[in-house]
C-alpha cells in the first residue's frame, strides 16, 4: 500500500511536464565533475573532502531559484548524497517538500571488465539495505546502468536479464526502478545494438505484473521514435534519455525528435557553471540550461 506523498509522486512522475536532473555522480565521476565545475584536485584531500566539495556543488544546484518543480520532475542521487542534508533537511526531503522534485537513488556498485560486448553491474551486496534506506526518507526509486559496447545479441540479453532481476527486487520493496542499459554513443553498430535492446526490453516488459511499472533511462536513439513502443508500453511509467556524452546542444536536438520521451541528463545539465561565478551567473547559466532541456523534453 503506498502512501499519500507515494501517490502524488507517482502522479507527478507519470503526468507533469518537465525531466530528471541525473546528479548522481560516483567516486569514480567526481574528480572529472568538479574540474569542470573549475574545482581542481589540488583543493581537496582525499574521498571525504572531495565528497564535501560535490555536495556544496549539488547543494548549489537544487537550492538555485532556478531549479524548480515545475520543470524539474525528478533528481536522481548518489548516496552520499542521501546521507547529507540540504539547508537543514536530508536531501531527498528537501527536494520534495521544499521543490516537490522526486527523489531516485543511484544503487549500483559500478561495472566489471567488459565481456560480450558489454558491461553489467558488479554485484550490489548491500541492495537491502539501500532500499530500507530510501524508504524511510522520501526516496521514490532507484536507478542502476549499465552499458553495452557492442552490438552483441548474448552480451545485450545478460544486461537486460540483470537488470530486470534486480528491478524485480526493488519494485517488491515498493520503490520504482529506472533500468538503465547505455548503449555507448560510440558503439561501432549502434542502430544494431538498439535494435537488439528493444527486443530483449520488451520481453521483459510483457511477464510484468498488471499494476507494476518501471522507468527506462536509454541513450537516445540513431532512429527518432525507435522507442516509442517501450514509452507506451502499460508497464512502463517514464521513458528517460542520457545525454551520453553528447554536448547538451547536441543532445537536444536529438531528443526533440523523439516524442514523449523526457531528458534524464548529467553532464549536458552543469554545463557552463562554474564555481567562481556570482550567484547571479550561476542562477542565469542554470536557468538557461533547465530551460533549454525542458523545452527538448516536451515534444
Amino acid at each position: 500500500m503506498k502512501s499519500e506523498a507515494q501517490l502524488k509522486m507517482l502522479d507527478k512522475m507519470r503526468n507533469e511536464k518537465g525531466f530528471i536532473a541525473a546528479l548522481d555522480q560516483s567516486g569514480g565521476s567526481t574528480p572529472k565533475a568538479l574540474k569542470l565545475y573549475g574545482v581542481e584536485e589540488s583543493e581537496y584531500n582525499g574521498d571525504d573532502e572531495m565528497f564535501a566539495k560535490i555536495h556544496e556543488m549539488r547543494t548549489r544546484i537544487v537550492t538555485s531559484k532556478a531549479f524548480r518543480g515545475d520543470r524539474i520532475i525528478g533528481a536522481i542521487l548518489f548516496e552520499n548524497t542521501l546521507d547529507r542534508d540540504v539547508a537543514g533537511k536530508n536531501s531527498a526531503a528537501y527536494l520534495w517538500q521544499e521543490k516537490n522534485i522526486v527523489s531516485f537513488l543511484k544503487v549500483d556498485k559500478g561495472l566489471v571488465d567488459e565481456t560480450e560486448g558489454v558491461q553489467v553491474m558488479k554485484p550490489i551486496p548491500n541492495l537491502d539495505e539501500l532500499l530500507d534506506k530510501s524508504t524511510e526518507r522520501d526516496v521514490f526509486g532507484t536507478k542502476m546502468r549499465s552499458v553495452i559496447k557492442r552490438a552483441n545479441s548474448e552480451g545485450i540479453k545478460s544486461i537486460v536479464d540483470q537488470q530486470f532481476e534486480i528491478g524485480k527486487q526493488i519494485l517488491a520493496r515498493g520503490l520504482v526502478p529506472i533500468l538503465e542499459p547505455e548503449v555507448d554513443i560510440h558503439c561501432p553498430d549502434k542502430a544494431e545494438a538498439e535494435k537488439i535492446l528493444k527486443e530483449n526490453t520488451l520481453a521483459h516488459l510483457n511477464n510484468i505484473p498488471d499494476g507494476e511499472v518501471v522507468m527506462l533511462k536509454l541513450t537516445l536513439p540513431d532512429e527518432p521514435n525507435f522507442y516509442m513502443d517501450l514509452i507506451e508500453h502499460k508497464a512502463v511509467l517514464r521513458v528517460v534519455a542520457l545525454s551520453g556524452g553528447y554536448t547538451r546542444e547536441e543532445a537536444n536536438q536529438k531528443l526533440e525528435k523523439n516524442n514523449k520521451l523526457i531528458a534524464s541528463f548529467s553532464r549536458a545539465l552543469l554545463e557552463g557553471l562554474g564555481a567562481k561565478q556570482t550567484q547571479d551567473e550561476f542562477d542565469s547559466v542554470l536557468d538557461s540550461s533547465i530551460q533549454s532541456i525542458y523545452d527538448a523534453s516536451i515534444t
